[in-house]
């Protein structure tokens, strides 16, 4: 086995952890001196019993359960689309009580924050007057919606569905990444993980009392519901941009499960402000809609002109109080990777308290004295897009070629605003079934908040991992894969 970068031991030479290497970053499984976690070790026991062929064995079910699912992305290049199988390793990542609970408080209070934000920025503008945070960042957003002004948003829940992506520091601290308000993917993932995995340790999950997550599509339900003054016959559809788009199996799949129609933009029509979906039987009311399409596509009259993906007079009907929009248009000026900087100052703000997960340090390149650090120090930082997701307009410095720092520093030159930076952070290693064997992988964590009447977090979420050895890129999009992350009771 590789010794860690360090010097410090490693796990045993034995199998299956024979090329196992502990490196700068916190292992989720093994401390520095190569010992097991105590919340590790009913796996790692059975683990050391089961021969490669088993586990081998094993992992190709998982694989197939996903194949037969049709669980798949898409992957957009310059060229061509290709539908992938989402990978998936049977290894869980497994998360004690105690964190958990940390966890749960720190996304509930900076929900309640961001929240509250949104609020702000749409109505009064207290934050704007008192310089909380800078009035040009916020109205010269490209996510900020001036049609959104004055609206009033069901118990004041301008983001329903939240994916934070929480990484682990080297001193094994979580901390929050970034925040995705707008149409955060990935449950499905989640939910279809515990399934095959459960099923790859049946006795390992049984003994370990992991916290259950399948009843996220009845909270999802739940809080849709909860957005509209009366409870009975709450008709809601999924609004989806179509089979080609790459995250459409979670739309159908979550469809289903809470058993309400999916439907494209081409599927509804609005009669006097009241939106109607098409359906075999008939015009039938639609009181909500959990949106899986971007602002800009949603009403073609308001916003992006000739998209084919929205409904025209959609907006008409929202303001005037018809239907709800889940989440509410103009979510995502709140997670702007600019804005995720002052998300501290926030929860200070309104709630006169300290944050109970801290941000990563950020460094906003608009700030001339950043932008001066950051340009001197690009082999050290990952330079991110304020504006972009999925792994996409950033650059990793220290995997990055000279050429490619040169190349993505005039980019920060012509454009400093549109930049963030923050230092490479050693993302948190979790055993990961590699060619026959047991690796150290990077992982992240994207649990899932839902916010209506009350917030409820599901226990657990998707833990994302980078498949290739020594990156730190978790995206599906970017070659990423993703795991069931166990939640223990006690």
């Amino acid at each position: 086995m590789a010794e860690s970068g360090r010097g410090e031991a490693a796990p045993g030479r034995d199998a299956p952890y024979a090329r196992y290497a502990l490196g700068e970053a916190y292992d989720e499984m093994f401390a520095r001196d190569g010992s097991v976690r105590p919340h590790y070790a009913a796996l790692d026991a059975r683990l050391r019993t089961l021969p490669p062929d088993d586990l081998a064995r094993r992992q190709q079910a998982c694989e197939q359960s996903f194949l037969h699912q049709g669980i798949t992305f898409t992957v957009y290049s310059d060229s061509q689309a290709t539908e992938r199988i989402i990978p998936t390793d049977l290894l869980p990542r497994i998360v004690p009580a105690a964190e958990w609970e940390r966890v749960e408080r720190g996304l509930k209070q900076r929900i309640t924050a961001l929240n509250l934000f949104l609020r702000d920025i749409y109505g009064e503008g207290r934050v704007l007057k008192d310089g909380i945070v800078p009035r040009a960042m916020i109205l010269g957003s490209k996510h900020y919606r001036r049609e959104m002004r004055g609206l009033a948003v069901p118990h004041g829940a301008y983001v329903n569905v939240c994916g934070t992506d929480l990484v682990r520091n080297e001193a094994g601290n979580f901390v929050v990444l970034e925040d995705n308000l707008r149409v955060p993917s990935g449950v499905s993932y989640m939910l279809a993980n515990r399934d095959v995995v459960r099923r790859a340790f049946p006795n390992v999950f049984r003994a370990a009392r992991v916290k259950p997550i399948e009843h996220y599509p009845g909270e999802l339900l739940a809080t849709l519901k909860a957005l509209v003054p009366f409870q009975e016959d709450v008709s809601i559809a999924v609004l989806t941009p179509g089979v080609f788009n790459s995250a459409f199996f979670e739309h159908a799949f979550l469809a289903r499960q809470m058993g309400v129609e999916l439907v494209e933009g081409r599927d509804l029509l609005i009669n006097d402000n009241v939106v109607y979906a098409r359906t075999t039987s008939g015009l039938k009311r639609i009181d909500v809609i959990y949106r899986r399409v971007d602002d800009d596509f949603v009403d073609p009259l308001i916003f992006r002109e000739g998209s084919s993906l929205g409904v025209p007079g959609l907006f008409n009907a929202y303001r005037a109080g018809n239907v709800v929009i889940a989440n509410a248009l103009g979510t995502g000026v709140a997670d702007d990777k600019a804005v995720y900087a002052y998300v501290p100052r926030l929860i200070r703000y309104y709630l006169s308290e300290e944050p109970i997960l801290d941000n990563v340090q950020t460094y906003l390149c608009r700030e001339e004295k950043s932008l001066g650090y950051v340009l001197a120090n690009l082999d050290k930082l990952v330079v991110k897009a304020v504006g972009e997701s999925g792994g996409y307009g950033m650059l990793v410095g220290m995997h990055a070629s000279k050429a490619e720092r040169e190349e993505f520093a005039l980019k920060l030159k012509a454009d400093p605003e549109n930049y963030i930076a923050q230092p490479t952070i050693q993302l948190s290693t979790a055993p990961t079934f590699v060619d026959g064997g047991v690796e150290a992988r990077h992982v992240d964590l994207r649990p899932f908040i839902l916010t209506g009447e009350e917030t409820r977090i599901v226990p657990g979420g998707l833990t994302r991992v980078a498949l290739k050895k020594g990156s730190l890129v978790v995206n599906s999009s970017q070659g990423g894969g993703s795991k069931d992350t166990w939640v223990l009771s006690n």
